[in-house]
């Protein structure tokens, strides 16, 4: 069995880059940002554009100090209705799941518009358009299952690359993103921000070996001249396998002072995520008179089973299968306490995940032939009603009980 594409790419700097790790020289300058500034850079003079992915964010919605009318018009889109929310992790080319359950979804004529939808890594690139609708399932197939690696990145020489910040530039993708999310795409996610539904993408910051969590919908909103711009560097640093794919450097601004941050593949923090731990769940749906308990749908664009096989021992199959491993287990995780969460917060759970009967194996780097049978089979699950998991399947022999 070959390693899926983000696998293969990866594994395959590790020791290079370790053995000349001193020799990188050819890389963007930088004016990192202090530590005393974490908390307080600013993006674009933006305000509340983010918040940290482990921690609850540092203001409140001033519940106390808001009318109920106030509060329905601000939220006129959510406000007294059921709530839906949708997270779609990364997998790289595995991304073809997302794509083909909700096109599925479209096409068996009951996909809801969701309230709230997260992406990471190649979740990144389905979470927009997951987020306006079956209008864009054609954009979204596209950039999620139709890709190549010509589509993705450009391989640098291996002595370049090790001289650089990456074994492969962005470029491709960087036109892809650009192509894909214009002007239009930007007004209608204000638009629906407006009305109170969120977008977010996350981002791992290596600086400070954190998850940081960007709310779209308010850059594209503040009408800020370079607020597309930025939307763009967060969907393609949320993609940015790190030592595969050259970073992103975020410029930031503190104590009137500018400075960047260096930003990578939001999967090296988090597989998927829904909200940050410690958010009052409770004071939201109140405040927000939410009937029912809402709906939460997790993708993850991954297979959850152990996958047995007879590693080489050598450098390269063991650096690589020790990543795969890695991640496996790390997106179990992130399930777990997912999971845990809607129990506290009474939401909904349900998961999708490619299951152990799908045996395709990826032959290269975004395999079309891989990806269009992934995404085939995604799409006639959710053209038949997909059949979601209440729980993550570890915890279905002793299951936790939820209120």
């Amino acid at each position: 069995m070959r390693f899926p594409a983000r696998f293969r790419i990866a594994s395959s700097v590790f020791v290079p880059a370790l053995l000349l790790f001193t020799a990188c020289a050819h890389v963007p300058k930088r004016s990192p940002l202090p530590m005393e500034h974490i908390d307080n850079a600013e993006v674009l003079g933006i305000p509340r554009v983010r918040m940290w992915g482990d921690e609850p964010p540092r203001w409140d919605h001033d519940w106390s100090q808001k009318s109920r009318a106030e509060i329905e018009e601000r939220y006129s889109g959510v406000y007294g209705r059921p709530h839906t929310y949708l997270a779609v992790s990364g997998g790289g080319e595995n991304g073809a799941f997302a794509a083909g359950l909700l096109l599925g979804w479209t096409a068996r004529g009951d996909r809801p518009e969701f309230t709230v939808v997260t992406g990471i890594s190649a979740g990144a690139l389905v979470a927009p358009f997951a987020f306006l609708g079956p209008e864009y399932d054609d954009v979204l197939k596209l950039v999620s299952s139709e890709l190549e690696p010509d589509d993705v990145y450009k391989k640098r020489g291996l002595i370049r690359a090790l001289r650089t910040d990456g074994m492969a530039t962005t470029e491709p993708l960087q036109a892809l993103i650009a192509k894909y999310v214009d002007e239009e795409v930007m007004e209608k996610i204000a638009a629906a921000h407006r009305e109170g539904r969120a977008l977010n993408i996350g981002t791992a910051n290596l600086d400070s070996m954190r998850p940081v969590i960007w709310r779209i919908g308010t850059i594209a909103n503040s009408g800020h001249p370079n607020a597309l711009e930025l939307i763009r560097k967060i969907l393609l640093a949320s993609a940015s396998i790190p030592a595969a794919f050259s970073p992103v450097l975020i410029p930031v601004e503190a104590d009137g002072k500018k400075y960047d941050e260096l930003h990578v593949d939001g999967g090296a923090a988090s597989q998927v995520f829904l909200y940050p731990p410690g958010v009052d769940f409770d004071e939201i749906l109140e405040k927000l008179a939410v009937p029912g308990r809402p709906k939460v749908y997790i993708i993850r664009n991954s297979r959850l089973d152990p996958m047995y096989e007879q590693v080489q021992n050598k450098l390269i199959p063991i650096a690589g299968r020790s990543l795969q491993s890695l991640v496996r287990t790390q997106g179990i995780g992130d399930l777990f306490r997912i999971y845990l969460e809607t129990c506290r917060d009474g939401l909904d759970f349900n998961l999708a995940y490619i299951p152990a009967e799908f045996t395709a194996e990826s032959n290269e780097e975004f395999d079309p032939q891989y990806m269009k049978d992934l995404f085939e089979m995604a799409y006639e699950r959710g053209k038949a009603g997909y059949e979601w998991e209440k729980m993550p399947p570890e915890l279905q022999e002793a299951p936790v009980h939820c209120r």
